[in-house]
């Protein structure tokens, strides 16, 4: 039997929660589908998908996504430099959804700073490397996407190499010394760069696409950024990901980015929303 009719085989009847009835592969099909054809797991899930077959862990992405985005995401490489606050939790988002391939990079350790705001930090992970989180909590999570994760700082070649064969980067970085080189660097490989950074109550997302507006000519390089001086909360930390990793999987899922050429400025102080464009 072939690997099309084996998943067909092996799909079973359920319903979605509005009662619009489906078919599931059960992830165990999956997997033992995937040992017997010698294929990674994400590969079947995504043969299920282009027979409009749900593999049952992302059962609760639709219809938030179709099930042609569902298996464009899991046939999609990320770039993902960062994983600290921001990193941290975009790394959470694109792993649950399904993103088949995530390229990280972060050469720091945790410290005890880090705890109030970064959800890979932990108590007994305290000068441990943010890359060896990041390994640890994916393949706990969703064990059938690749994640790699380098413990390093990035020069200008490390960012090209880190983001080769990705449709899309996420710049996760602290401050704003090195984010210039990444967005050339995501420029150069012809591919979008969704941004962000969070102050205090303050946090921004924008989408740099190649050639477009130079959004650090606007807010320019230091290497001493104002979370230094405002703090840095969970709260606006988890929101200001949040938006990024939306931003970056509607690009990995096909459709056009919400923000490329804006500035989304979010201010938990006063639970305001404002974009500004980059024009």
């Amino acid at each position: 039997m072939d690997l099309s009719h084996a998943i067909a085989a092996r799909a079973v009847k359920a319903t979605l929660p509005d009662g619009t009835p489906v078919r599931v592969l059960p992830g165990l099909q999956a997997a033992a589908l995937a040992r017997e054809h010698a294929l990674p797991v994400r590969e079947v899930d995504a043969l299920a998908l282009d027979a409009d077959i749900l593999p049952g862990r992302y059962l609760r992405n639709f219809t938030a996504y179709s099930a042609a985005e569902q298996a464009r995401l899991l046939r999609a490489t990320a770039a993902l430099v960062g994983l600290g606050g921001l990193g941290g939790t975009v790394l959470e988002i694109l792993v649950r959804t399904g993103v088949g391939t995530i390229v990280a990079a972060d050469g720091d350790a945790f410290e005890e700073s880090n705890l109030n705001r970064q959800l890979l930090a932990e108590d007994g992970r305290l000068e441990r490397p943010k890359a060896e989180a990041a390994l640890a909590r994916a393949a706990a999570i969703n064990p059938t996407v690749t994640v790699t994760a380098r413990a390093a700082f990035l020069d200008a070649a490390g960012m090209a190499q880190c983001l080769a064969g990705a449709r899309v980067a996420v710049d996760a970085l602290g401050g704003l010394t090195d984010r210039p080189v990444l967005a050339r660097a995501a420029a150069d490989m012809g591919i979008p760069l969704v941004t962000a950074a969070v102050a205090g109550d303050t946090g921004y997302v924008a989408t740099v696409l190649p050639g477009g507006p130079a959004l650090w000519d606007i807010l320019g390089g230091s290497a001493d950024p104002a979370e230094n001086a405002l703090g840095c909360q969970a709260a606006g930390v988890t929101v200001a990901a949040g938006l990024q990793a939306a931003e970056a999987l509607r690009i990995l899922a096909g459709r056009p980015p919400r923000l490329a050429g804006k500035l989304l400025v979010a201010d938990l102080s006063d639970m305001t929303f404002e974009t500004a464009s980059l024009t």
